[in-house]
């Protein structure tokens, strides 16, 4: 909770806070996919690898560039916490502060998902999303943020005043992406990264701008689906809060397995082709 302010408002604050906002990114020019020419291909796939991640745990999972990925709710409400890797070069990976930047707070159809630098180049595009009806609700809620971290055995340290909890996403996920590379567990956790938090229907409140969260709106069958730019290592974990309705971190609440589909595609978008890293020359004004 924020405090009282202790500073006076000066005689012109409320022409101050009445100045409209400006969008920090104009994206008139950013290239933006042929959604258009994805979807032309959604209707003759084939169903080559299905990965099951069970509750209150995380799975590893590759997609070659120019197939499709779905994200599959497959017997409850349940959320998970996505990290997306370039798996020919795992020091790129989900940049979600520049995602959002780009793109919202929350993602969908349409949209693509950015890698950090210096590479920043979408490595996803979302190709269909069954929640999309949800918009923004009056609370400000919506589904599928890029703006919380994942829940993680620090924060709960911090908040419980001392207590170790294993099952946290950020530990699922160090967990699955350890035993995928082989990597010890804190060299592992050094390439976990902030999530794409699939299902999970999030906002800020209006009056202490706090990040909240609320019962998922996602039923058995909804799914998200992205086609991968690159090729893409996948490791998602399947929240230890469920739905994600009262808490994270939890033994407690009802949690089920996720279920991620890859499909391969009779061909490629027409005109695509793998977005080249970013042009910019690296040399920071040397």
């Amino acid at each position: 909770m924020k405090p009282n302010p202790i500073t006076a408002a000066p005689a012109d604050a409320a022409a101050r806070k009445a100045i409209k906002p400006v969008i920090c990114y104009p994206v008139e020019t950013l290239p933006r996919p042929d959604l258009a020419a994805y979807r032309a291909l959604r209707d003759d796939l084939e169903l080559i690898e299905t990965v099951v991640v069970p509750p209150r745990e995380a799975a590893t999972w590759t997609v070659p560039a120019g197939h499709f990925c779905r994200i599959v709710s497959s017997e409850g409400p349940q959320v998970g916490d996505l990290n997306l890797f370039n798996a020919n070069d795992l020091r790129e990976r989900l940049y979600t502060g520049k995602t959002r930047a780009l793109n919202g707070t929350h993602v969908g159809l349409g949209d693509q998902l950015f890698s950090n630098f210096p590479y920043l180049r979408p490595i996803a595009t979302i190709t269909h999303d069954t929640l999309d009806w949800y918009g923004f609700d009056a609370f400000g809620g919506a589904v599928h943020d890029v703006i919380g971290t994942r829940c993680d055995p620090y924060t709960h340290n911090l908040l419980s005043h001392g207590g170790q909890y294993h099952h946290c996403c950020h530990s699922n996920l160090t967990r699955a992406f350890a035993q995928k590379t082989g990597m010890a567990p804190r060299e592992a956790e050094t390439y976990v990264h902030d999530v794409l938090n699939v299902f999970m229907c999030t906002g800020f409140t209006r009056d202490t701008g706090q990040y909240f969260m609320k019962a998922s709106p996602v039923r058995p069958g909804d799914y998200l689906e992205f086609f991968a730019e690159i090729d893409l290592l996948g490791c998602m974990s399947a929240c230890p809060g469920g739905d994600c309705s009262a808490q994270h971190s939890s033994d407690t609440a009802a949690c089920y397995p996720m279920v991620v589909e890859i499909y391969k595609a009779k061909g490629l978008p027409e005109g695509w082709a793998p977005p080249p890293v970013n042009g910019y020359d690296g040399t920071h004004g040397f």
